[in-house]
């Protein structure tokens, strides 16, 4: 298909995936993959909106060069990417199937014990659980069922942990410890970011990784009047929750990140969190670019 002629194609990313890129990549193709919010629209077009008009548009634009491409992962970053999110899954389905049985109880007027009643179950109270009396064999039946699917993923969750973590060791050795090596941050957490945002030495500073990941402020501002809008909803949502719950992991191993947290005492803690957290990405571009490991207390 055309031989003797320099094709650039653009397309809106999608549910699709990236693989229609590699392979037009692969014929010498020049690919560009844009968001599609970030595609110019003349208003006109939110009241006539066809795909031909709508390629025509993508067209002129890429010709005027108003087009901004997004990342294109690798094959084995995105199916690495596949597998983190489906980790992420289970966790969720993992929580509903323990809602569901304490749903089971309190509807069923069983009261847990002091000892057992907190976020962490021990083996003793799923022993609990299943030795538990019932009147009739159907509500053991139902809680019994339960219990398995509640097996089920936790064997499930552990596993593809593992495989996560056994495959950056392996695939990505290098940069794989040097995350674990900032206070706060682990091996699923370590996993997260080289699955979601690929090679980060690919960022030119701070602010644009900071930007990517969605640790910056949304901002309207007209004439004198600025209204801030929180964090901005354009992000990598997964890593985003990720790295916010190690910003408090990381608030008390780390001194230097607990005096920051401390000169905002009294303030909004989820807008000082979003700051640590913030902080801490400036902590993972130094370190993955210098390639030494962080050292806690080095000047």
């Amino acid at each position: 298909h055309f031989p003797d002629h320099q094709i650039e194609l653009s397309y809106e990313a999608g549910c699709c995936g990236f693989s229609a890129a590699r392979e037009f990549i692969n014929l010498g193709w020049s690919v560009t993959i844009v968001n599609p919010s970030d595609i110019p629209r003349m208003d006109k077009q939110l009241y006539q909106k066809t795909d031909k008009l709508d390629c025509r548009n993508l067209a002129k634009q890429l010709q005027l060069g108003q087009l901004k491409a997004i990342y294109i992962p690798t094959e084995s970053q995105e199916q690495l990417r596949s597998l983190l999110r489906q980790r992420d899954q289970l966790v969720k389905q993992f929580r509903k199937v323990k809602a569901h049985i304490k749903s089971l109880l309190l509807f069923h007027g069983i009261t847990i014990p002091p000892e057992f009643d907190n976020p962490n179950w021990s083996k003793n109270f799923q022993q609990w659980l299943f030795q538990l009396p019932w009147p009739n064999i159907t509500g053991m039946q139902c809680l019994h069922s339960k219990l398995r699917v509640y097996n089920l993923l936790n064997k499930e969750i552990l596993q593809t942990s593992n495989e996560l973590r056994a495959y950056c060791r392996k695939i990505h050795h290098t940069d794989y410890y040097l995350l674990k090596s900032i206070p706060g941050i682990g091996g699923i957490l370590s996993t997260a970011i080289l699955a979601e945002l690929g090679d980060i030495r690919r960022f030119n500073n701070e602010r644009q990784f900071a930007n990517c990941i969605g640790l910056v402020p949304g901002i309207h501002q007209s004439s004198e009047t600025s209204n801030y809008m929180g964090i901005t909803p354009r992000c990598k949502a997964l890593l985003r929750t990720y790295l916010i719950e190690a910003a408090w992991v990381a608030i008390r191993l780390d001194p230097e990140i607990q005096q920051f947290y401390r000169k905002h005492v009294g303030k909004n803690q989820k807008t000082v969190i979003v700051k640590v957290a913030h902080k801490m990405c400036r902590r993972i571009l130094s370190v993955i670019k210098s390639g030494i490991p962080y050292q806690i207390g080095h000047n």
